[in-house]
């Protein structure tokens, strides 16, 4: 391949994987990223609105965004309420017992006095007798409105019922009073006082129900006489009242209750408020406008806190990926569309548990997966981005799955999400294993389950027994999902984005793959040139930083193509001559730089990823075979003919390492090669063979499409330098340490 072809080749390259480097790309990408946090928050924050008159039918079927309050069905939960509270009714014991002795004990004294006729004395007691009725009853709402015990309604209630209930003493009462003895009245005393006091021990509303039961009662007593029988009758009738009153205050007070503990009446998230046709009544235009969805006003403030609540959701990752790269861009755009993916499957999970979540069931939402992005970031991109990221779907899902009304975020499953994605990172960001995933999805049950059952303990309030075990296991359940999820989406981003996680590397350097096996048993020496190779390039590769694995792996394949002529490279010529010997040089040329060719066609087959095909392809660059130009040279000077070929035509096809990983393990094999000619190494041929090579290489220009610098190749050459040493230990000759001679005794004089 000429230079031109290789330049337009390169030129081809460039053009096809611009976009992955292109700043345009990138801030289009952070733009999708900004409208997609927008529309997936919108539903949650901002309620779609309708242009709709009253009186008109309605064009759509209107459902609730969000759960809204039904204020006129819960004014109507609350009048049922209120209806159904039954009157409410105060005892007041005004001990009328007492009313009795003080009757009594003014007839007795009256009674003794002979200056009194005996008409006056019935004159006395047809005014006296009532009129104590009366004035017991008023000094005791007077005295109970001075100490509050009772409200001045109430007490009002006491008066009237008293004064409608009361109770008209017969005219020959009177006359039998007057004729009453001090030895009976002492004797009627206990006896109507225990009366009173039996009867107002009962709640009465009406007095007329016990002044029935009065004549039985006294009957039934230890009274002797008839006089002192119906005089007692018929004071205990007067001095019985009505105990049990009407407490319309209280009454009152109980219907507010009743109204305010009634639970506010919900339309829940998607129910219909309005079908499609149906007429816009009052009262649905009403509800409309209540809850802001309406388009009477021009209100754009929310929408432009949601789309600056957006931007800075992206800015974060935006700011966090610049901050950590430096002065150049760590992530290409591809892995930053691979990033978006991600953010859409998380959202996606999260809209999807939020459909079948309810209001009577908020604890549905532990069900999300919202594990799967952090655990995918950490996998595929970057463990530091993925704990950002995790606090910025913890934030979304607090939104996302938020059933609380008035609430913008929902702390609990807020914290739940951000939990599940720490633990996750923590479990799998350092995975070599398929099986790593199963182990940190269990984590995630565990933990996830711990932080419910912590905040169940925290919020007494709106958790018991049952919420908190349906809680435990949807948070468990989730985590089963979260590993599904990851096992079968992993797939799918590392063919589609060519990503090599360290799973599929540790995958790809099983023994047991169809083409090491080929390797190993048709070309063992170049199977074990390649171990060495991977050795001494991982070595070197985490030293810069660089990916490790990536060149272990990569050397492993990077001589694949070698096992179509195996015999023609000299790994693997154990006690046999040369075929190069006799062929052109030309010849063993084109078969030597196919190699590399034929190692990318056979690992297309086998659907190899291409930063594995791509070392395999670029580990030589277009790097110069000495050996084949000069013999040819020598073989044109000895036939006496011009050469008919350049230098150009003696060089590998290329294209140059376009990554660290390639260039190491190119350097890696050329010094593998080398020592490995050398019968009897010393450390300081280690030494200078490997800066000669890599000198060699700087100044063939072979490193000019990668970014390793000057320091970074210090650094590989010294970790080789150790690494060789390490594994050709017993082949390498150390300088023998200076020996001091020793001192000699002075002789004897």
């Amino acid at each position: 391949m000429t230079s031109k072809e290789m330049s337009k080749g390169k030129s081809f390259q460039n053009r096809a994987t611009g976009w992955k480097y292109s700043v345009w790309a990138r801030y289009l990408l952070f733009l999708f990223l900004v409208i997609l946090f927008y529309v997936s928050l919108s539903s949650k924050l901002l309620p779609e609105r309708y242009d709709i008159q009253e009186g008109t039918r309605s064009e759509v079927d209107i459902v609730a965004p969000m759960q809204i309050p039904n204020n006129k069905a819960t004014l109507k939960a609350q009048e049922e309420a209120a209806e159904r509270v039954q009157p409410i009714y105060q005892i007041v014991q005004m001990r009328n017992e007492n009313l009795m002795t003080t009757l009594l004990d003014r007839i007795d004294r009256l009674n003794q006095d002979d200056q009194i006729s005996s008409q006056d004395k019935i004159d006395i007691y047809r005014d006296e007798i009532p009129q104590r009725q009366k004035d017991f009853v008023s000094n005791y709402i007077n005295n109970n409105r001075k100490t509050g015990t009772y409200s001045d309604t109430l007490l009002e209630e006491i008066r009237n019922v008293v004064q409608e209930q009361s109770y008209r003493i017969p005219e020959e009462t009177y006359i039998k009073i007057s004729r009453l003895t001090s030895d009976d009245i002492q004797e009627m005393k206990p006896v109507a006082r225990d009366i009173v006091a039996r009867l107002m021990t009962d709640q009465v509303s009406e007095a007329t129900t016990a002044r029935a039961k009065v004549a039985e009662m006294v009957s039934a007593s230890s009274l002797s006489k008839r006089t002192q029988r119906e005089v007692v009758q018929e004071l205990t009738r007067l001095v019985v009242t009505a105990n049990r009153f009407y407490d319309e205050e209280g009454t009152k007070e109980a219907k507010v209750q009743a109204r305010e503990n009634t639970p506010t009446v919900f339309i829940k998230q998607g129910d219909a408020l309005v079908s499609k046709g149906e007429m816009i009544t009052p009262e649905m235009y009403a509800l409309l406008n209540e809850n802001d969805l309406l388009k009477n006003e021009v209100n754009y403030w929310p929408q432009l806190g949601l789309l600056l609540f957006s931007c800075m959701l992206s800015a974060a990752i935006l700011m966090f990926i610049q901050q950590g790269s430096g002065t150049h861009f760590k992530y290409n755009n591809a892995q930053l569309l691979m990033l978006v993916l991600i953010f859409i499957i998380s959202i996606v999970v999260m809209h999807v548990t939020a459909l079948i979540q309810t209001n009577e069931r908020p604890f549905i939402g532990f069900l999300a997966p919202v594990a799967v992005g952090a655990m995918l970031i950490a996998l595929l991109l970057d463990t530091s981005l993925a704990f950002v990221c995790s606090i910025l779907i913890g934030m979304l899902s607090s939104i996302i799955l938020n059933t609380h009304q008035g609430q913008l975020f929902d702390f609990e499953l807020g914290f739940f999400a951000v939990v599940v994605s720490f633990v996750a990172i923590f479990a799998t960001h350092r995975a070599s294993q398929r099986s790593t995933i199963l182990k940190g999805a269990i984590m995630v049950c565990l933990f996830g389950s711990l932080a419910v059952f912590t905040l169940a303990l925290i919020d007494t309030g709106d958790w018991n027994r049952t919420t908190t075990l349906y809680g435990i296991g949807y948070a468990f359940a989730g985590g089963v999902l979260t590993a599904i999820l990851v096992i079968g989406l992993m797939p799918f981003f590392e063919t589609s984005f060519g990503i090599l996680s360290a799973l599929k590397l540790v995958e790809l350097s099983n023994p047991n793959h169809p083409l090491l096996r080929k390797l190993l048993t048709e070309t063992p020496g170049t199977y074990h040139h390649s171990v060495m190779v991977g050795n001494l390039s991982e070595a070197a590769a985490e030293a810069i930083g660089a990916n490790g694995l990536l060149c272990r792996v990569g050397s492993y394949y990077h001589d694949i193509g070698k096992t179509k002529r195996p015999i023609y490279f000299i790994e693997n010529q154990n006690n046999m001559e040369n075929p190069h010997d006799s062929i052109d040089p030309k010849l063993s040329k084109s078969i030597i730089v196919a190699h590399a060719r034929d190692g990318v066609e056979m690992q297309k087959d086998y659907k190899l990823p291409k930063p594995i095909r791509d070392i395999a392809e670029q580990h030589h660059g277009t790097t110069f075979l000495h050996y084949f130009y000069h013999k040819a040279l020598r073989q044109a000077e000895e036939a006496g003919i011009e050469p008919d070929f350049t230098e150009e035509d003696f060089r590998y096809p290329g294209p140059k390492a376009q990554s660290k990983e390639s260039a190491i393990v190119g350097i890696a094999d050329s010094v593998e090669a080398a020592v490995r000619s050398l019968r009897k190494p010393t450390v300081e041929q280690v030494e200078s063979m490997i800066e000669k090579i890599i000198k060699g290489r700087l100044d063939d220009h072979q490193f000019n499409d990668c970014d390793l610098t000057m320091r970074e190749l210090d650094i590989v050459a010294k970790t080789l330098k150790e690494t060789v040493m390490g594994i050709f230990h017993s082949r390498i000759e150390y300088p023998e340490e200076i020996k001091k001679p020793k001192p000699t005794a002075p002789e004897a004089g």
